[in-house]
């Protein structure tokens, strides 16, 4: 399937702790398969839990529907990547 603009895949960084780092290499060395390719399976298989725990109610149903332009349009995408590690230690 080639992919278009609209649904290209992005990359995201993240900071996670080296055990977890380390068990993630070696699930990829010992399957054949890339580190990416896990993190991208653990993120589609948890990210509805994680909507459960953190949305509203409102804010879920307004995502399980697709309207996500309409909530993203205010919010800052990228430049905050790291800024999680300094608003917990706030």
């Amino acid at each position: 399937m080639r992919r278009s603009a609209e649904n290209k895949l992005r990359v995201v960084a993240v900071r996670i702790d080296p055990v977890i780092e380390q068990r993630l290499r070696v699930l990829a060395e010992a399957t054949g398969r890339k580190q990416s390719f896990f993190l991208q399976r653990i993120i589609e298989e948890g990210i509805d839990a994680m909507e459960e725990i953190w949305l509203s109610p409102d804010t879920l149903a307004k995502v399980r529907n697709g309207d996500l332009p309409e909530l993203l349009a205010g919010h800052r995408t990228t430049s905050d990547l790291f800024d999680l590690e300094a608003n917990a230690d706030s």
